[in-house]
């Protein structure tokens, strides 16, 4: 019985306060801290229906059971961005109207789970940067509708425009790590359709990104299913390099990770070397999962995590009631004592001081040379023939000094002299760290009487205004400045190439003497010559490196022997003597970064949008569907729903709609980008009496059914057999003749000819996205028949009522021998069970037998009802 092993007990944590609490257990104190989530959730929710005691014990018995149960998980909240919260509340929308039209109270349509959907920069460039009435218009028409769902619906918040990108607020605005709710306390967790939903796990919250019809279903109460996941425990030992960056360690890090292979697993931190990582490391490394392949990156609450929330704006009594709760429940790490280490499914140990610094050229960026080397490799390039690297300059020119002046003084040119140093940190705003050490580089190396020569043409081109403030209020803008760094604006600079001429005479020196003149910046772009074309060797390297190459005035130098310059007093001034330590650059950026940003979101908080403020909506139940509108449109997924859930059907005389081969992706299936002049979804638009200016995107109409509908299979790189060659286009079989694929469809549909779809391995692949499922529904699709299917794309077709059936080991479409233009006839007993061989009959007398990919007994209810939206309605009407 679970309750031997953990109990919910009302025990006082803070406050009185009540609390799901585990017995301190040996079992459970050797779980992953990630796992113990699982199975906090799982106790605490556990209603013998959706969550059973058996699910508990699985996760319990953890050791035996990963990578084998199929075990439930719900989440605390859901995350939603407004590409996809517009098609998840506008079928919570519909599906009051289909409540409604029965007699009961649309009232009780409301998510089940706490929601928070953010308007994020989809629609904020839009308003902050047309002034056009069309452009309004269109915004409007949306926003109106977020804005109606904020009043009618219960457990969603809506953060309107212009405040912030969807990742931002849930690691700054919405995370709680502990969540109170009806004075019980419970860890926070989320899940979203936000790619970089990942990056909370930087904070100690368990989330992940999931599709579009998953987060509607957790939405409605639904929990999400998961296979136990392995759990590879990264160790951290070893002490940082004084030299290296946030960024050195964020790579460093993810390069060892995705050598290990742990595709599809939980990564949780732990070792000494974990309290060295700042948060803003932490939630980089998170977000990084899909560069090596994990589900999650986890770094549970510890002391690190406890000091930055005290500089943002959780009150002394809540971090009082979260550092209490999270040790009472076993969720809070120290790293001192190894006797506290969980047993991990294997152990991955990485060596923090084995992380150095790297630049990166000096032609191509995947070209890595660490800093301790670079003087040597330099020297290198220069003796080897023209290549990748190498500039063949003969050993006897290898020593040339070029003299010119500049401003009235000489100076002298060679080999790797720098002329150009730009400190661009538009790839390094995720992390303030890089920029901070960059800064107290310089007001130290000013402060000792260290210099850039003038000829030398040095910029900062921030990625944002944010970053100028932040520069600003720590104090070190000034010092950037004094050594030439300038802020010249906010766009594309040195990596396009938008380089300011270089003094005449410093490229009469380069061309006299044939120099090898070199560039190095912060970007991401300096392939030889981009920069500028006499600058043949060009270098990446992190804001603080381009600052110490500046003042070096070379790259042919070793940092640990060679001085930088000399100070006032003549004495030699080496790179060690100013480069800020992590606890100077972390101080900084907890005190004076994290805590203004946090400040900043208070503000933007309070003051609110004057275009949302001013918006008017209605506050009716149910939502007032404007028929003209080409954005929201009531969707016809509830129609003919019935209270009595309807026995499986046969699948008779079945057309292939398509016909395609290997890893088709969900952007062939549905596309996100513009609207192609001659698709049907133009057409339909054009019916509508827009002009191609008005289309907008796919991703901008995912409210309307209408256009998604047409947009199914409509990429222009989709391969269908039946065609032979890319494009949207298909064989309508009875009649012979090619058409768009929607045309076909609705013949189809038209005649009552159900359909399927033939394909290859790994179908649906790629971005999760609700409309690849959503779409072929509404086209009358009823089976995809496949060699094999993405995970999460086949929990959307369960989810929308399609049948996932996977062709039997060593058979495919071909070794059948199938044509695609047979009619197919598929028998789904009534009493279907997951992974269950059901048969199917070609009209060309050919019959295989397939697998119903169903995972569990809730797919096979999902399927029954017709998908999960419609099998919640039922629930409601019954």
């Amino acid at each position: 019985d679970a309750d031997c092993f953990c109990h919910l007990s009302e025990a006082h944590v803070a406050h009185n306060k009540m609390s799901t609490a585990f017995n301190p257990s040996p079992l459970v104190k050797k779980l992953p801290l990630s796992i113990r989530i699982l199975l906090e959730a799982a106790v605490r929710k556990c209603d013998g229906f959706y969550v059973k005691k058996e699910d508990v014990l699985a996760i319990l018995d953890w050791q035996h059971q990963q990578g084998v149960a199929e075990v439930p998980f719900a989440p605390a909240r859901v995350l939603l961005q407004d590409f996809t919260g517009i098609p998840a509340m506008v079928d919570l929308a519909a599906m009051r109207d289909a409540v409604a039209k029965y007699g009961e109270d649309p009232n009780l349509v409301n998510p089940k789970c706490p929601t928070d959907l953010i308007v994020d920069h989809a629609l904020q460039i839009d308003f902050s940067k047309w002034n056009q009435e069309m452009e309004l218009i269109r915004n409007k028409e949306r926003l109106q509708f977020f804005k109606w769902c904020s009043k009618a619906f219960r457990n969603v918040n809506v953060v309107p425009p212009d405040f912030a990108a969807v990742h931002q607020v849930n690691l700054e605005y919405i995370s709680r790590v502990v969540q109170e709710s009806d004075g019980f306390l419970f860890p926070d967790s989320v899940v979203g359709t936000d790619s970089h939903t990942t990056m909370i796990n930087g904070l100690g919250i368990l989330g992940w990104g999931v599709g579009g019809i998953e987060s509607e279903a957790v939405m409605l109460g639904q929990p999400v299913s998961l296979t136990l996941p392995k759990v590879v425990g990264c160790k951290l030992v070893g002490s940082i390099s004084a030299l290296a960056t946030s960024i050195d360690i964020v790579l460093g890090i993810t390069k060892h990770l995705r050598q290990a292979g742990i595709a599809g697993k939980f990564v949780e931190f732990f070792g000494p070397g974990v309290s060295q990582l700042s948060i803003p490391d932490r939630t980089t490394i998170a977000n990084m999962c899909p560069e090596y392949s994990a589900t999650v990156s986890f770094f549970p609450v510890d002391d690190v995590t406890l000091k930055h929330f005290k500089k943002t704006n959780f009150t002394e009594e809540k971090l009082e009631m979260m550092e209490a709760y999270l040790k009472a429940v076993k969720l809070y790490r120290g790293y001192q004592e190894q006797s506290e280490d969980p047993q991990y499914s294997e152990v991955v140990e990485i060596n923090l001081g084995s992380i150095v610094p790297h630049v990166s050229g000096p032609k191509r960026p995947q070209d890595r040379v660490a800093v301790s080397d670079m003087k040597q490799d330099f020297l290198s390039c220069l003796s080897e023939k023209v290549c990748f690297k190498g500039f063949h300059i003969p050993p006897e020119k290898q020593e040339t000094l070029v003299p010119f002046q500049h401003g009235g003084k000489e100076y002298q040119l060679a080999h790797g002299s720098v002329v150009i140093a730009a400190v661009i940190s538009c790839t390094n705003n995720c992390n303030p760290s890089v920029m901070l050490t960059a800064g107290l580089l310089a007001k130290k190396a000013v402060e000792v009487g260290l210099a850039v020569k003038p000829y030398i043409r040095t910029s900062l081109a921030p990625g944002s205004g944010m970053v100028t403030h932040y520069l600003n209020t720590s104090g070190v803008l000034p010092y950037l400045s004094q050594l030439g760094f300038e802020v010249i604006g906010y766009g594309c600079a040195t990596c396009v190439g938008n380089t300011a001429p270089l003094p005449e005479t410093v490229v009469g020196a380069i061309k006299q003497g044939d120099l090898i003149a070199c560039g190095v910046l912060s970007g991401n772009r300096h392939f030889e010559g981009r920069l500028c074309d006499c600058v043949r060797a060009n270098y990446l390297a992190s804001p603080p490196l381009v600052v110490a190459y500046a003042i070096a005035g070379t790259v042919s130098i070793d940092f640990e022997r060679d001085p930088l310059g000399v100070n006032a007093d003549g004495k030699p001034v080496f790179l060690s003597d100013v480069w800020p330590s992590r606890e100077e650059v972390q101080h900084v950026e907890e005190h004076t970064v994290i805590s203004s940003i946090f400040q900043d979101v208070g503000v933007r908080a309070e003051v609110g949008n004057k275009f949302w403020n001013n918006i008017d909506c209605s506050e009716s139940v149910l939502f007032q569907w404007d028929p003209k509108s080409t954005y929201i449109r009531c969707p016809p997924f509830f129609s003919n729903l019935t209270k009595e859930c309807l026995a499986p059907q046969s699948i008779d005389n079945a057309h292939a709609l398509l016909f395609l081969g290997d890893k088709v992706t969900t952007d062939h299936i549905s596309p996100a980008g513009s609207i192609a002049r001659v698709s049907a979804a133009a057409k339909y638009l054009q019916s509508k009496r827009l002009t191609p200016r008005e289309f907008n995107s796919y991703g901008a109409r995912r409210g309307n059914d209408a256009v998604m509908t047409r947009g199914t299979f409509a990429s222009i790189k989709l391969q269908n057999r039946f065609i032979g060659k890319t494009g949207p286009k298909t064989l309508h079989v009875p009649s012979g003749q090619t058409m768009d694929v929607f045309e076909a469809a609705e013949r189809y549909q038209k005649d009552g000819i159900p359909l399927i779809i033939l394909a290859g391995k790994e179908y649906g692949s790629g971005s999760s996205r609700d409309w690849a499922a959503k779409g072929p529904y509404l086209l009358g699709v009823k089976a995809v028949i496949a060699e094999s299917f993405e995970k999460i794309h086949r929990n959307h077709l369960v989810g929308m009522g399609i049948i996932p059936l996977q062709f039997r080991p060593g058979e495919t479409a071909d070794t059948l021998e199938l044509s695609g233009k047979e009619r197919f006839s598929i028998s789904i007993p009534q009493e279907i069970a997951p992974k269950q061989e059901i048969t199917i009959k070609t009209s060309s007398g050919k019959t295989f037998k397939v697998t119903a990919l169903f995972e569990s007994e809730m797919d096979v209810a999902f399927y029954r009802h017709g998908g999960i939206l419609r099998y919640v309605a039922q629930r409601m009407l019954q």
